[in-house]
């Protein structure tokens, strides 16, 4: 990547995988906070991609409930 672009401080996209790693729940588990309109997700085709810094102020803001 350029230079130009690591400078800007974009946030990477992370997969599904990723983030149910870094929530410490199993995947079954966001797929169903995504089925239920819980957490802040986007598509990328058939596949869901999520901003880390988005979803860190979700949980601050106290939606995770099982």
């Amino acid at each position: 990547m350029s230079r130009e672009y690591d400078e800007m401080n974009v946030e990477k996209w992370v997969n599904l995988e990723d983030i149910a790693d870094h929530l410490s729940v199993s995947q079954d588990t966001v797929r169903t906070w995504i089925k239920e309109g819980k957490l802040p997700y986007y598509r990328a085709g058939k596949r869901y991609k999520f901003k880390i810094s988005e979803v860190d102020e979700w949980v601050r803001k106290g939606k995770i409930k099982e």
